[in-house]
C-alpha cells in the first residue's frame, strides 16, 4: 500500500507540476503579442499595462518574496508563430500561464497548447464567441463582444436610429462579430440596410465604401482590425457626410482614435473597462500613477488600463493559491473560487463552470480635443 501511494503522489506531481521555487525564483508568465507589424500599436499597450502592476508589485516585495517576471514574444499578428510561441512558453521556458493574447485570432492555435499542459490561458483582449465558451484553462476577465454589440445598439435604437450597416472581417471572428450585431437588430425587429464584408489582409477599402455608399445606413456599426477600421470610416465619412460610426472595442479605442485623428471626432466606441480619464475611480488613479512610474509617459489607454486590471486579477489570483507553492492547477483552482473580487471600482467573478468575469460595457464618443467623452 505505500509503494501504491508513493507512485500515486508521483502521477499526481507529474499531472500537475508545482512550479514552485526558493523564495527569491520568480515567477513566470508568458506572454505573446504583436511587437512588430500593422497590430503593434495593441500589442504594445497589453504589454506595457500589465507591466506596469508587476512592476510595482515587484518594488513592493513581490508575492510572498518572489518577483513576478513577463516573457513577451514577439508574435507580428501571425497565427503560426502565436501557437509556437505558446509552445516555447510552455515547454521550455515553464511558464506558469500564458496571458493576454492580442485576439481570438492569435489565441485560437495557441489554446491547444495550454490545453495539452493544462496551462492556465488567462484574459485574452477579445470579446469573440468562440472564446466565451466554457474551457477549464481558459478565463476572460472582460465583456464579450455580443455585451458591447448589445449596448450598442440598444444606446442608438433608444434615439430612434432604425437604419444600420456592418463592417466586419469575412473569417470565423468576423462572422461571430456579424451574427451578434444581426441577434441585436433582431430583438428589436431591426435589419441591417448594409453588410459588407472585408478582408483581413489587404482589404478592398474602396468597395466597401462604395457598397455602404449605396444602402446609406443613418449608423455605420464597424467591427474591424484599426487599420481598416479607419480607414474605412475616413473614406466613408467622405463620401457620406452625416452618416454616424460606431466601433466595438476590437480595434483597440485609443489605437483606432490616433488612426482616425481628426476624422474621429464624433465617432463612438465602446470600451470594457472605466475611464481612464477617471481618476475618481481607484484603479483608474492607481493604474496612472504605476504606468507613469514604469513607462515615463502618460500615454493611459483603455486597452493597457485593461491590461493593468488582468495584471492585478492574475497577482489576486497567486497570493490567493499561495506564491510559495503555486503551480498551474492551483491558480485555476484560486481563480474559480474568485467570486466578487473588487480590483478598485471595477468587479470580476469566476466560478468553477463560468469563466467570463465582466459584463461591464460602456459606450464613449470622440471629442474635439480627440478625447473620449463619456
Amino acid at each position: 500500500m505505500r509503494q501504491l501511494r508513493s507512485i500515486l503522489l508521483a502521477c499526481l506531481a507529474i499531472a500537475a507540476p508545482s512550479l514552485a521555487g526558493a523564495q527569491g525564483d520568480p515567477i513566470l508568465i508568458g506572454q505573446s503579442v504583436p511587437l512588430t507589424g500593422s497590430n503593434k500599436e495593441l500589442g504594445e499597450e497589453i504589454r506595457d499595462g500589465a507591466l506596469a502592476y508587476f512592476k510595482r508589485v515587484n518594488a513592493a516585495g513581490g508575492v510572498g518574496g518572489r518577483a513576478i517576471e513577463l516573457v513577451t514574444l514577439d508574435d507580428g499578428n501571425d497565427t503560426k508563430v502565436a501557437a509556437e510561441n505558446a509552445r516555447k512558453l510552455i515547454e521550455e521556458r515553464g511558464v506558469l500561464a500564458l496571458f493576454g493574447y492580442a485576439s481570438a485570432t492569435l489565441s485560437r492555435p495557441a489554446m491547444p497548447f495550454a490545453e495539452k499542459s493544462r496551462t492556465p490561458f488567462l484574459f485574452p483582449f477579445t470579446g469573440a464567441d468562440p472564446m466565451r465558451v466554457f474551457n477549464r484553462v481558459l478565463y476572460n476577465h472582460r465583456a464579450s463582444y455580443a455585451d458591447e454589440l448589445e449596448k450598442i445598439v440598444n444606446h442608438y435604437a433608444t434615439v430612434g436610429v432604425k437604419s444600420f450597416g456592418i463592417l466586419y472581417h469575412e473569417d470565423v471572428v468576423g462572422k461571430e462579430n456579424l451574427a451578434a450585431v444581426e441577434r441585436a437588430l433582431a430583438k428589436r425587429g431591426f435589419k441591417a440596410v448594409a453588410v459588407v464584408g472585408i478582408a483581413r489582409t489587404n482589404p478592398d477599402i474602396a468597395g466597401a465604401v462604395a457598397s455602404v455608399s449605396r444602402s446609406k445606413p443613418d449608423v455605420m456599426i464597424t467591427t474591424t482590425l484599426a487599420r481598416p477600421n479607419a480607414d474605412f470610416i475616413k473614406g466613408a465619412r467622405a463620401a457620406n457626410p452625416g452618416m454616424q460610426f460606431v466601433s466595438n472595442s476590437f480595434p483597440g479605442p485609443n489605437v483606432l482614435m490616433r488612426m482616425l485623428g481628426k476624422d474621429g471626432v464624433g465617432v463612438t466606441i465602446a470600451q470594457v473597462v472605466p475611464p481612464v480619464t477617471n481618476r475618481n475611480i481607484p484603479v483608474v488613479a492607481e493604474y496612472q500613477a504605476a504606468f507613469e512610474k514604469a513607462s515615463g509617459t502618460r500615454n493611459f489607454a483603455a486597452t493597457s488600463l485593461e491590461a493593468y486590471i488582468a495584471a492585478k486579477i492574475l497577482v489576486e489570483g497567486i497570493r490567493r493559491a499561495g506564491p510559495a507553492r503555486v503551480n498551474r492547477e492551483s491558480l485555476m483552482t484560486a481563480l474559480d473560487a474568485m467570486r466578487s473580487y473588487d480590483v478598485g471600482g471595477y468587479v470580476v467573478g469566476f466560478s468553477p463552470n463560468n469563466h467570463n468575469g465582466s459584463a461591464f460595457t460602456e459606450i464613449t464618443v470622440i471629442n474635439r480635443n480627440l478625447q473620449f467623452g463619456y
